[in-house]
C-alpha cells in the first residue's frame, strides 16, 4: 500500500512534542489552580530577597496593612466626631497635644483618628480596584493573545476605546450619576485602567502560545482552555504581580482626588475627604501643616511603594533591563 505523505513541518514538531512527553507523564498532578498559586507564590516572594526596591516596598505597603487592621486600637476618638471641652467650648483648631497627637481641624474633629482610620478606607479602595483592573487585564490579555484573530481585534479595539477616555473626568462623572460611593470610584478605575496590563500580558501569550512545552500539551490532548489557564497562565502571573503594585498607588491617589474635589462620600473618611476638608477650611492661610501635611505624605509612600515593588519585579524577573 502507498504510504501517506506526511506534511512539511510536522515531523520536527511531533518530535519536540514526543522528547517532552516522558517529562509531562513523570510530573506530579496537580490542578490548574494549586500549580497557579505556587508558582505566583514563588515568584512574590523570590523578588523581595533580590531587590531592595521591593523590599522597601512591601515594608511600607506592611506598615499601613497593619495600622488599617488595627485602626480600632490605634485611635481614641471617632474620626467624624464633634469634640467639646469640659466648658462646652468646642475644641476648634488646636495645635498637636498628648490628647490630640496632630491636633483638630475646624469641625473639631481629632486629626490623628482621621489619617488612622483613612488608612483603612485607602487600602480597601486601593487593593480592591487593583485586583480588579489586574484581574480584567490578565484575562483580556490571555484570551486575546491566545486565540488572536477577531477576538484579538475586538478586545484591542476595546482598549484602545478605555485609553482614550479622559480618566478623571470619568470617574468624576461616574461618581456623580451612580453617587457618591467608594464603589463607584473602584468601577471607574477598574473599567479604565486595565488596557495598560492586557497589552503587555497579550503581548507575552502571544510569544508562549508558539513555545514546545504548549505544542506538547496540545500533543497530549489539553484542550485550549486547559493549556491557556494551566500552562500559560503561571508565566504571565509576574507581569500581574507588578501591575498589582502599580495599580494600587493609582487607585489611592484616584480615590484622594475625587473625595478632594468633594465627589467622594461624606460618611466616610479618607485621606483626600482630610484634604478637602483642610482646603475647605483654608488650613494653609491658618499655618495647619498639622493638619494636611500627614494624609498629603500617606498619599506619596503609598504612591512610592508602588513604584519600588515594580522597579524590584523589573530588575528581577526581567535581568536584560539593566543594561
Amino acid at each position: 500500500m502507498p504510504q501517506a505523505i506526511e506534511p512539511m513541518g510536522t515531523a520536527s514538531t511531533d518530535q519536540t512534542a514526543a522528547a517532552l512527553l516522558p517529562h509531562l507523564a513523570t510530573a506530579p498532578r496537580r490542578s490548574g489552580l494549586i500549580a497557579m498559586l505556587g508558582r505566583a507564590g514563588n515568584a512574590f516572594w523570590r523578588v523581595p530577597r533580590e531587590s531592595n526596591y521591593a523590599k522597601v516596598g512591601l515594608i511600607i505597603y506592611l506598615i499601613f496593612a497593619l495600622t488599617a487592621i488595627f485602626a480600632d486600637q490605634l485611635v481614641h476618638y471617632e474620626p467624624l466626631e464633634i469634640l467639646f471641652a469640659d466648658n462646652y467650648q468646642l475644641r476648634r483648631n488646636l495645635p498637636p497635644t498628648t490628647d490630640h497627637w496632630l491636633g483638630t481641624s475646624y469641625s473639631g474633629r481629632d486629626i490623628y483618628s482621621q489619617l488612622v482610620m483613612g488608612t483603612r478606607s485607602a487600602l480597601a479602595v486601593g487593593l480592591t480596584a487593583a485586583i480588579c483592573v489586574v484581574a480584567i487585564g490578565t484575562l483580556v490579555g490571555l484570551v486575546a493573545g491566545y486565540f488572536g484573530g477577531w477576538i484579538d481585534n475586538l478586545l484591542m479595539r476595546l482598549a484602545d476605546i478605555a485609553l482614550g477616555i479622559p480618566f478623571l473626568p470619568f470617574v468624576i462623572v461616574l461618581a456623580s450619576f451612580m453617587g457618591a460611593a467608594q464603589s463607584n470610584v473602584v468601577l471607574g478605575i477598574a473599567l479604565l485602567l486595565w488596557p495598560n496590563s492586557a497589552r503587555v500580558i497579550r503581548s507575552q501569550v502571544m510569544s508562549l502560545r508558539e513555545r514546545a512545552f504548549i505544542e506538547a500539551a496540545r500533543v497530549t490532548g489539553a484542550g485550549k482552555w486547559r493549556i491557556l489557564f494551566v500552562h500559560i497562565a503561571p508565566n504571565v502571573l509576574a507581569l500581574s504581580f507588578l501591575y498589582t503594585s502599580v495599580a494600587v498607588g493609582w487607585a489611592i491617589l484616584t480615590e484622594a482626588s475625587v473625595s478632594f474635589l468633594g465627589f467622594g462620600p461624606s460618611d466616610t473618611v479618607s485621606w483626600g475627604y482630610m484634604l478637602q476638608d483642610a482646603y475647605a477650611s483654608q488650613a494653609l492661610g491658618r499655618g495647619q501643616y498639622n493638619w494636611f501635611i500627614p494624609p498629603g505624605l500617606c498619599i506619596v509612600f503609598v504612591v512610592m511603594a508602588g513604584f519600588f515593588i515594580s522597579r524590584g519585579y523589573e530588575e528581577v524577573l526581567f535581568p536584560k533591563l539593566k543594561g
